[in-house]
């Protein structure tokens, strides 16, 4: 079974971006080549802000699409 992981990173520009993973950290460097999503290509460097692990890839991108959904405030109540 795959591990799974939805994550929040904040951008140079304290904004948040939310995506999912199998590898958290790789991800995160990845997102810092400027080989990540192009939201945050313009918003370098990221930093990890938040770690979630999911059973599988199925509830990893369903917990994205919720975390996307929700307000900053909200966003930062879960990351704290």
């Amino acid at each position: 079974m795959t591990r799974c992981f939805c994550y929040i990173v904040e951008c140079a520009d304290g904004t948040y971006y939310t995506g999912w993973t199998l590898d958290p950290e790789k991800r995160v460097a990845v997102h810092n080549k400027g080989r990540g999503a192009k939201y945050t290509r313009m918003r370098l460097p990221v930093t990890l802000a938040y770690v979630e692990e999911q059973p599988d890839r199925t509830s990893a991108m369903k917990r994205e699409r919720a975390i996307k959904k929700m307000t900053r405030g909200q966003k930062q109540k879960l990351i704290s």
